[in-house]
């Protein structure tokens, strides 16, 4: 089987390249920087030659426009990278009866406050551009009818890129004091985790008519006050203070899900995935993060 994975060089996107290196299936990476072959996804024909010459049975879409404030004011960038590209991608893979994976966010919920974990059946009710997008490329997707698994998922850090974890670990070794936001409720998300448990699902040929949306965090809830006091613990910071503080205390352009949580039913009991608690996960990513 060929797999095509996009946004390669993003968080989820490198540990992707990480899981995938023993498997019989032959990976192919791309991004639009420099060290992966090149593609366009905003390019349905650069999309269409690049699965015929690579025979591509299923693409992976790690790709997309994450910085949620700036996509208040990027302009059209967003709705091309977050819509149209997944949607371009489901043409492609209809074309050859194959598989698309496609990731996607809490942030499709956001303007009724819950107090449950959010289900797959649940209606999208996005506050901003980046959530708003996210959703019409759920539904470009499915509106196709490509054989899709939309995965959801949220709070996701890693070793790479620029993430909550990173941040909070660069601020505390300079600050004496942080505050951070208590009022917001949700998962943390190692992208190893999601990385493995995608490519379990790959692997073991799982999908096959599962066609769906599904959700995928690490188990537990915190808010991101106690996700940082529990990065600070685990790399043994003791000079910080972090205080709790209300989301009111740093104005955005976006008001963000209150309270997001995952329910992680479905695609436990659809794929047989086991699903890591998010500590014990933060505790695997720091020690390989700290200790290279």
């Amino acid at each position: 089987m060929n797999i095509l994975v996009t946004g390669a060089n993003g968080q989820l996107g490198r540990e992707m390249q990480i899981v995938s290196r023993h498997s019989q299936d032959h990976y192919i990476f791309t991004d639009v920087i420099d060290g992966y072959q090149k593609l366009d996804i905003t390019r349905l024909d650069d999309i269409r030659l690049c699965v015929k010459d690579n025979h591509i049975n299923c693409i992976v879409n790690c790709a997309a426009w994450t910085n949620v404030d700036a996509a208040e004011t990027a302009g059209e960038i967003v709705r091309q990278l977050n819509a149209q590209a997944p949607e371009y991608l489901a043409v492609a893979m209809k074309e050859v009866n194959g598989l698309l994976v496609h990731i996607s966010t809490d942030y499709v919920f956001g303007s009724e406050l819950y107090n449950e974990p959010c289900k797959e059946t649940q209606k999208g009710t996005p506050t901003g551009v980046y959530g708003q997008t996210k959703l019409l490329g759920e539904q470009l997707v499915e509106a196709t009818g490509v054989e899709y698994l939309i995965i959801r998922t949220a709070w996701l850090y890693s070793e790479y890129g620029k993430n909550f974890l990173k941040t909070m670990l660069e601020l505390m070794s300079s600050r004496t004091q942080l505050k951070v936001v208590f009022d917001q409720i949700g998962t943390p998300t190692y992208a190893g985790d999601l990385a493995r448990a995608i490519y379990e699902i790959i692997e073991n040929r799982k999908f096959t008519n599962h066609s769906g949306i599904y959700h995928y965090s690490n188990e537990g809830v915190c808010s991101w006050y106690d996700f940082a006091k529990v990065i600070a613990s685990i790399a043994n910071n003791t000079t910080c203070l972090i205080a709790p503080c209300h989301t009111n205390e740093f104005p955005s352009p976006v008001k963000r899900p209150a309270y997001s949580v995952l329910d992680k039913t479905k695609i436990k009991n659809t794929f047989g995935i086991s699903i890591p608690y998010w500590m014990d996960s933060l505790k695997v990513c720091m020690d390989r993060l700290l200790n290279e």
